[in-house]
């Protein structure tokens, strides 16, 4: 549950240039870019972090009232984790690794101190910021117009630039205040270009079959139902990212179909009814991350696996802070996003 709380909650979802993929991939629906609706995510992310940690806190009282306390697992290991084909299919999905390569590459056994350690992540939200706010609007994208380059334009493709110089920046930045660290820095970055693969392949596919179900026609029964849902744009959406983000088990799997079978439409409602679509990519990133860790989900397989707990053991606590709080949250930022908009 705390892994889950830190990894699938407003890390995720809510925090304002996060660059987790399920905040880049309404970029192009929406023409927004990573920091959508800033207040509204911050706002967000205090009341997740807020009540999953009172929960944690909660839960290891319980804990020690039971003598219970950490130990070594008992029925699972990152290394049987990652022999695991149906944990490997599952939380490539889900999440962008691959276990099977936690141990190709090759750590040292030397920890850096923690500002060193905390330094990528600052490289990471800075540059993010830096791309989104300074570089890229002064930047001269008319090239992006040609059929070569895509056909498109610097607004739909800008977050996407921002999020992947922020990670390349923050992986150049471990490189080298680490390179004494690596014992095997080439193994290591192969292991990471490794994991990412099973990623790729599991959005571009999950792209592919959201398409396709826009394309069926039964689809528009389902397109009918979703948008006669009472609350306006806002709760249709929600409810509409939640429910494919439960079927898949996948917070990016649930979005891309959503936004590929209905982001135009929502885009046209959004026009219709003067609603910032920064507030529609905040809506549809929170509502992405909260159903879509049940049971089935496979980070919350891949963990339960590692950590060598059972559903049954552990579950209960992974529904408070990785899908109560979030939902609480996810309720807030709507009821503020209708009466002042985005903000």
């Amino acid at each position: 549950a705390a892994v889950l709380l830190g990894t699938s909650s407003f890390t995720m979802s809510a925090l304002p240039g996060t660059p987790a993929i399920q905040n880049a991939i309404p970029i192009p629906f929406f023409g927004t870019n990573p920091l959508a609706a800033p207040g509204l995510g911050l706002i967000a992310s205090a009341i997740m972090a807020a009540f999953g940690l009172w929960w944690l806190a909660r839960a290891a009282a319980a804990a020690r009232s039971r003598a219970e306390g950490f130990g070594p697992p008992s029925g699972g290991s990152p290394a049987a984790a990652a022999e695991d084909e149906t944990v490997r299919q599952r939380a490539t999905t889900a999440r962008e690794f691959d276990p099977r390569e936690i141990d190709r590459g090759h750590p040292s056994g030397i920890a850096p101190p923690i500002d060193v350690a905390a330094l990528p992540l600052v490289v990471v939200i800075s540059v993010n910021v830096l791309m989104t706010l300074v570089v890229l609007p002064r930047l001269d994208a008319s090239f992006l117009a040609q059929e070569r380059f895509g056909a498109t334009s610097l607004s739909a493709v800008a977050g996407v630039w921002s999020v992947v110089t922020a990670l390349l920046a923050a992986i150049l930045t471990v490189v080298i205040i680490n390179l004494q660290r690596f014992r095997g820095l080439r193994e290591t970055i192969d292991s990471g270009a490794n994991a990412s693969v099973l990623p790729i392949i599991s959005v571009a596919s999950l792209v592919g079959f959201g398409a396709v179900v826009a394309a069926v026609p039964a689809f528009d029964l389902v397109r009918h139902w979703v948008l006669s849902i009472g609350g306006g744009p806002l709760v249709s959406l929600a409810v509409a990212t939640n429910l494919l983000s439960a079927l898949t088990g996948s917070a990016s799997g649930g979005l891309t179909i959503a936004l590929d079978a209905l982001g135009s439409t929502y885009m046209r409602l959004a026009s219709e009814h003067g609603i910032d679509p920064a507030l529609l990519h905040r809506i549809a990133v929170m509502s992405a991350g909260t159903l879509d860790s049940l049971p089935q989900n496979g980070a919350v397989v891949t963990v339960l696996a590692v950590c060598g707990t059972t559903h049954s053991e552990s579950y209960f606590d992974i529904v408070m802070t990785a899908i109560v709080g979030p939902i609480m949250a996810l309720v807030v930022v709507i009821a503020l996003g209708s009466a002042f908009g985005s903000f």
